[in-house]
């Protein structure tokens, strides 16, 4: 599809910086119509200026939808059954959005008889990626207008200058700067640019809105009690709440006390490394919780296999395959292990540290008769030689056949 076959194009349109310029764009490039869709998914920020600014702009078809239930319940939840980390160290809160504000887009331009869907991702990055895969995968026909891809404003400098031209306002920080490039819903925060580009360089304090600094967290530590059902978080401190409420309240809880910060320099799937600074204190508590509940409940071999896959899985996420066939294979899979994961877990908040203290469930796989150090009446120890002779076999064949 060339330019001029372009009639109408459903944004992504947040209201900042880079979305604002976009908008402005596609009418002079392509002349057509642009509808605005804004995803409100806990970013903590007021959506409603962006439907202010969309008007001032002169767009007729604006869509704003609280999507925040639907993401964490279909789409953080379901990661979190999984333990999922990438590489270890990242909780994927930028990653696991995407699909779900892609999904929309082609909804959306299915209903207002949209050709093409634009995004504000960087074509050096993974939003690009995660955002068209979920295109392809729901609307194999879909135009996607990828702007970073195509204009000469490649640098923010130059984004400036174009925004300053056209009368769109630039947002500054309190130092009177440009901001980090942030992202931001319900699970996390992330920061890059700026001075993180250098991966030695520390990240000012005052760059962290979800989280005080351990240093300032308080002096008396804070209990916390998380309830599971089949793998899902239901309750904190036994009041049951909706999804988007729990994963709220955690990460006022985990904030409050300095947890989730986390600085890494990652793999982007484009094939660069990135330096990036997280947020996620809610999703922190809820990894440790879950796990310490897994403990007790979930079958050793069901476990192994799932944290042998959850790497794979992880991947995926961060690749942007959340609708390929073999993630939600592996989901079936991570699914079924979480039938019997029932129960409750007591972490302790303290200056950044999340510390499981304690897990019950209703059924547990804990059997103190069988680890008791006192007498006991259901393990014969003498049956673990024959246990470990046999274990042992290959090993002393294999060195008797060394010679």
């Amino acid at each position: 599809m060339t330019k001029g076959d372009v009639k109408k194009v459903v944004l992504a349109y947040s209201g900042g910086l880079d979305t604002s310029i976009i908008l402005r764009w596609l009418r002079e490039t392509y002349a057509c119509e642009v509808v605005t869709f804004t995803a409100d998914i806990g970013q903590g920020e007021e959506v409603e200026p962006a439907r202010e600014k969309a008007e001032r702009m002169g767009i007729k078809e604006i869509f704003i939808e609280d999507l925040t239930e639907e993401f964490v319940r279909d789409f953080v939840f379901p990661m979190m059954r999984a333990n999922t980390l990438y590489e270890g160290v990242y909780l994927l809160g930028t990653s696991i959005a995407r699909p779900l504000i892609a999904k929309r887009l082609i909804e959306i331009a299915e209903q207002t008889g949209a050709d093409a869907i634009s995004h504000g991702a960087t074509g050096k990055g993974n939003d690009q990626v995660r955002f068209e895969l979920t295109a392809y995968a729901l609307k194999p026909d879909v135009t996607v207008i990828a702007p970073w891809r195509e204009w000469d404003l490649n640098s923010r400098a130059r984004l400036i200058e174009y925004a300053q031209a056209h009368q769109i306002p630039v947002p500054k920080d309190k130092h009177g700067e440009a901001p980090y490039s942030m992202d931001a819903n319900l699970l996390h925060i992330s920061y890059e640019g700026k001075a993180l580009e250098d991966p030695w360089v520390e990240p000012d304090e005052d760059m962290f809105r979800m989280t005080v600094s351990p240093e300032a967290a308080p002096d008396t530590p804070e209990y916390v009690e998380i309830d599971f059902e089949t793998g899902d978080a239901v309750a904190v401190n036994g009041e049951r709440l909706s999804p988007g409420a729990l994963l709220r309240r955690l990460n006022e809880l985990g904030g409050k006390h300095g947890c989730g910060r986390v600085d890494l320099v990652e793999n982007r799937f484009v094939g660069m490394k990135s330096r990036g600074v997280y947020e996620t204190p809610g999703g922190t508590l809820l990894l440790a919780a879950h796990r310490a509940v897994e403990s007790i409940t979930l079958d050793r071999e069901a476990m192994h296999l799932r944290d042998e896959l959850m790497p794979r899985y992880a991947t995926l996420i961060y690749n942007g395959f959340w609708y390929a066939p073999e993630r939600e294979a592996l989901q079936a899979l991570i699914d079924k292990t979480q039938d019997r994961v029932t129960g409750t877990a007591r972490l302790k908040l303290y200056k950044g540290n999340v510390i499981v203290v304690g897990r019950k469930a209703p059924v547990s796989l804990y059997s103190m008769d069988h680890v008791t150090f006192e007498e006991d009446e259901v393990y014969n120890q003498a049956d673990a030689g024959g246990f470990i002779k046999l274990n042992a076999l290959r090993l002393r064949l294999g060195a008797l056949a060394k010679g």
